[in-house]
């Protein structure tokens, strides 16, 4: 899979209205459950679903050319807490993964589950979307997503990767009205929400930890298919950009969303090694991550080298 680095140009292309681009870049996983929902005709929420399974396997996010094979997978779960006739409370999980190189294993990149949905859908509607304008909360959370899912993926790929769909994704959340009484997700006040995330992943003072996003696949996992040691000692040398960003900021919430997407890999990438590896590995990952610390002690239990 090739992932480019973006110019300028590219970012302006983001920025047109969707209907004038040209590729789709999504091979995404879609799913209303609506369980908690009293009443037995579910049809609306079977439509919704055919619906948001459309938009985002069929809609062209950007002018990237992308071959089927190289499509992002990605998962998009909607658990509808309540229903008020054209009105949904909803949970929405969003994943996201990438290939490792010449291997038949994902990568984790992203794992999130956003309490804060609540958005309007008449059954049969058209699902309108431009990241320059609000046009619903149900379009502009799940474009939010889809520009925050690109973003990881190219990233991943390439140095930095990610800056125009981070661009857009602030666009869409700079657009979305603050209404406290309505969906905390774009509140600029709060911590945990969509516009704390995005705020994060475009300033600088973090972008160590996009570095540590690049380091870590393109010059560790795609390489421990071949070269496991040399792989590994890259991964562990890009545990420290974390802990430079815990000891900076240990509140920082997309440090806690990449800590908690990338927990069981790591302790499975160090599960092999020398001792001294994972001393190191197991030390970095409890000062960053003192809440799960006993879960790391797993790395010093397994027989490794």
């Amino acid at each position: 899979m090739k992932r480019t680095l973006l110019t300028a140009l590219m970012t302006l292309a983001l920025l047109l209205p969707i209907g004038t681009l040209k590729a789709q870049e999504l091979k995404c996983n879609v799913r209303v459950n609506s369980n908690q929902v009293e009443g037995s005709d579910k049809t609306i929420f079977q439509n919704l679903q055919t619906a948001l399974y459309d938009f985002l396997n069929n809609t062209k996010f950007s002018d990237i050319n992308i071959r089927q094979a190289e499509k992002i997978e990605c998962s998009i779960l909607i658990n509808v807490k309540s229903r008020s006739n054209e009105y949904f409370t909803a949970e929405i999980n969003v994943a996201s993964n990438r290939p490792v190189y010449k291997s038949n294993y994902n990568s984790p990149l992203f794992n999130y589950l956003d309490k804060n949905f609540i958005f309007q859908y008449t059954d049969g509607q058209s699902l309108d979307f431009n990241p320059n304008t609000y046009i619903s909360n149900l379009t502009s959370t799940l474009g939010f997503y889809v520009y925050l899912i690109l973003g990881l993926d190219f990233d991943s790929f390439s140095l930095y990767g990610g800056d125009p769909f981070y661009a857009v994704a602030e666009q869409i959340a700079k657009a979305a009205p603050q209404d406290s009484n309505g969906d905390g997700g774009w509140s600029s006040t709060g911590r945990q929400n969509r516009y704390a995330i995005i705020s994060e992943f475009t300033n600088d003072t973090y972008r160590p930890l996009r570095q540590f996003l690049y380091d870590y696949h393109r010059t560790g996992l795609d390489v421990m298919s071949e070269n496991p040691d040399p792989g590994r000692e890259t991964i562990l040398n890009t545990l420290t950009n974390l802990q430079s960003i815990y000891e900076r900021n240990s509140m920082c919430y997309i440090l806690q969303l990449i800590v908690e997407t990338k927990r069981d890999e790591i302790i499975q990438v160090f599960s092999e090694g020398s001792q001294k590896e994972k001393t190191t590995a197991s030390n970095i990952m409890k000062t960053i991550d003192p809440s799960q610390s006993s879960r790391y002690d797993a790395i010093l239990q397994s027989p490794g080298k």
